[in-house]
């Protein structure tokens, strides 16, 4: 195999809740504007470098619910060492539900401006990451999932995910219409590391900007409501286009090359390559990570990176979540204002470039969604999707009181 060179092209892509009339962008702007946001150096390398081992350690860590051994679970000190870890780590990243009020009065008098991750922050992961929905309708190409339909969504406003071979009752159409809400009073994005058209289907909302492949592909809302204060764009941005075929190729033979581990899947998110160990005998991880490793050797303009239970497979170009942000608050004519508040919610390695942004910026407020203690850029937390619904109804809500206010 020849080691492939492509050269870039400087064009990207993103997804976000409309906020204005829609207007085409020349390329000559969107190539000027790509050349703004590459300020920040990336930092990371390509070609697949790294021990095996290291990898290894770096998967269990980004990977927390990963099967402890018996003597782990045997020592239950560990347990309440680890709560007060958590309890520690939440003073320095209080609740974004308990500390609301502070997070309203520093927003009080700017354009709030929403970005939400996906997966782990409004669907739980799930082991199958085709059934991570979000829409009100079950496939009817699943006769399994339709089985509870009739007795259940007649009673309660509840969707059925079929996850791994157990139900469950997920609150994911309250979820879709919390998020349809907060589109109506703020501009809305999903920034994902899912393709967009995938996490299009997932979510089934036209009014949002959707930016998919880790901000690789933005693209703008086809329709929805009109916020006064924004400007936006009919955007479609897409950096890395030229490693289109690259990635396809890379695809095929990952396919290959893991199809010996059970419950590994390779998922293609047109601008990156997901390779999923959620459902991978930990004992497999090792020669997973391997084959992968191995396999992305022979190119060396992509790069290998981690996340929950999910090893990644980019374009080595200086684009993240965070230029997907700063891109997108431009679009929107929020470029230099301090009247603009973003706010960023997501659960993953990959969204603490977008946090690091807001934080550099000293804007708005980066929110992880997590049940452990870990390292991060962003101000407040929330512990699960749940939380997250929550968050996103009194946010709605605290908007509507506001607006009364003001017409009284």
């Amino acid at each position: 195999m020849t080691k492939q060179n492509v050269v870039m092209q400087e064009e990207p892509a993103v997804a976000v809740a409309a906020a204005a009339p829609t207007r085409a962008v020349s390329g000559g702007a969107n190539h000027a504007r790509y050349r703004k946001f590459l300020s920040r150096p990336d930092l990371s390398s390509g070609g697949g470098g790294g021990k095996a081992g290291s990898w290894i350690e770096s998967m269990k860590a980004s990977s927390p619910t990963h099967v402890k051994s018996a003597a782990a679970r045997a020592v239950s000190s560990f347990a309440s060492h680890g709560e007060q870890d958590y309890d520690g780590w939440m003073k320095l990243h209080p609740s974004a539900l308990d500390d609301f009020e502070v997070l309203a009065a520093a927003s009080k008098g700017k354009q709030i401006v929403m970005f939400l991750d996906y997966d782990g922050t409004l669907s739980p992961i799930v082991d199958d990451p085709d059934r991570a929905f979000m829409s009100d309708e079950v496939s009817s190409s699943d006769p399994l999932a339709l089985l509870p339909l009739v007795s259940v969504l007649s009673l309660v406003p509840l969707f059925l995910l079929w996850n791994g071979g157990t139900k469950e009752l997920l609150l994911l159409k309250q979820m879709r219409e919390a998020v349809r809400e907060v589109a109506r009073h703020f501009p809305t994005a999903i920034v994902s590391g899912r393709c967009t058209e995938k996490v299009t289907s997932f979510v089934e909302l036209s009014e949002l900007y959707y930016a998919g492949s880790h901000g690789m592909d933005i693209k703008g809302p086809n329709d929805g409501p009109q916020h006064l204060k924004a400007k936006a764009e009919n955007v479609l941005f897409q950096p890395a286009r030229d490693f289109l075929p690259m990635i396809d190729e890379v695809y095929k033979r990952l396919v290959e090359t893991t199809k010996c581990i059970p419950g590994s899947m390779v998922e293609n998110n047109k601008f990156c390559l997901s390779v999923h160990f959620r459902c991978v005998d930990e004992k497999k991880w090792c020669l997973l990570a391997e084959k992968v490793r191995s396999t992305i050797t022979d190119y060396p303009k992509l790069r290998l990176t981690h996340g929950r239970k999910v090893l990644e497979i980019r374009p080595i170009i200086k684009w993240d979540k965070g230029k997907a942000l700063e891109f997108l608050l431009e679009s929107l004519g929020y470029d230099g204002h301090n009247d603009v508040f973003p706010l960023y919610i997501g659960d993953d390695r990959t969204d603490e470039d977008a946090f690091k942004v807001l934080q550099d910026r000293g804007q708005g407020f980066g929110i992880l969604v997590s049940t452990i203690a870990k390292e991060t850029n962003a101000s407040f937390s929330l512990r699960e999707p749940a939380e997250v619904l929550k968050f996103l109804r009194r946010i709605v809500e605290w908007k509507q009181i506001s607006m009364e206010e003001c017409r009284v």
